[in-house]
């Protein structure tokens, strides 16, 4: 007969193991006699292949508590490497994760010590310290899933962020471009306004009253630009507002001159040399002007109204 006896189990095994082969109980006697062990051979059958209805061995009534204690030691190292695990993603992170992002597993790497030594642990022991470390690696696994949680949430969070950023830069950039475009295009119609009018000024008397001017004024849109009176209108508005039609007005705070008021007046030499004198070189420019940036007299008339200026 074959007793796997462990000495460290109980003080009393040996004891109990001699009293029971003297009284001929056998096997059965020494393993009712020890405390430690009682539990592992009253509760389950026999088979006829000597193993009991787990599965386990008669001959190893310890083999299945061993067995608990050896699972929950490894998952509690696996649930400190977890721990770990999710620390250093969230410091190599960069990112502001709320609450805190330390993780406590002293309580488990305690009972990671003491299941070390299951082998010889007294049996009675075992049960409740594998109970115990199952509960603490349950704790540290949640507050590492948890903890995970919330880095995927800052992750998301910068992800958006980093979107919105992209798209506010593509916006910028779109209106930096449309202004580049309506500024070139303003530039084009001055430079063919001046084209256009260099062949009619020369014969243009450019000693006029405001009331001749805005003759000229209205030749000269209906033929280079195609505006009818309607538009004509919205111009002389604008233009009474700014210059009265004056080829010498001239505006002492912010250096504006000319019928348009070009400022400064110089910006006028594209339309002709004479710009300080000849009407039709100023309206040739500020009818250019009016073209590029705000498309017609009405629509320079309307912005004048809510702005001031225009």
């Amino acid at each position: 007969m074959r007793f796997s006896l462990h000495p460290a189990r109980s003080p009393f095994t040996a004891a109990a193991v001699a009293i029971a082969l003297l009284s001929g109980g056998g096997a059965s006697a020494a393993f009712a006699a020890d405390g430690d062990r009682d539990r592992t051979t009253s509760t389950h059958s026999v088979d006829a292949a000597g193993s009991d209805s787990r599965g386990a061995s008669v001959a190893d009534p310890l083999a299945h508590i061993e067995a608990d204690a050896e699972a929950a030691l490894a998952g509690a190292r696996s649930a400190i490497a977890f721990a770990g695990d999710t620390e250093k993603a969230v410091a190599d992170s960069g990112l502001e994760v709320e609450g805190t992002t330390a993780i406590d597993t002293s309580s488990l790497a305690a009972h990671v010590e003491k299941l070390s030594g299951y082998e010889v642990t007294p049996l009675m022991l075992l049960p409740k310290q594998v109970t115990e470390a199952l509960r603490a690696t349950d704790a540290v696994n949640g507050a590492a899933g948890e903890l995970s949680g919330r880095l995927e949430k800052a992750r998301a969070v910068k992800s958006a962020a980093d979107a919105a950023a992209a798209q506010a830069a593509a916006d910028r950039a779109a209106q930096v471009k449309a202004a580049e475009e309506a500024q070139a295009a303003a530039e084009a119609a001055e430079q063919a306004a001046a084209a256009s009018s260099s062949s009619s000024v020369a014969t243009v008397d450019v000693n006029v009253d405001p009331a001749s001017a805005q003759g000229i004024g209205r030749s000269m849109a209906a033929a280079q630009y195609g505006w009818g009176d309607d538009q004509f209108a919205c111009l002389v508005s604008l233009w009474n507002r700014e210059s009265g039609w004056s080829v010498t007005a001239y505006n002492a705070s912010s250096g504006a001159y000319g019928i348009p008021q070009a400022l400064p007046g110089s910006k006028m030499a594209s339309a002709g040399a004479d710009w300080q004198t000849n009407p039709a070189t100023q309206i040739a420019w500020g009818l250019g002007y009016i073209s590029g940036r705000y498309g017609t007299p009405c629509g320079a008339w309307g912005h004048s109204q809510s702005a001031g200026w225009y």
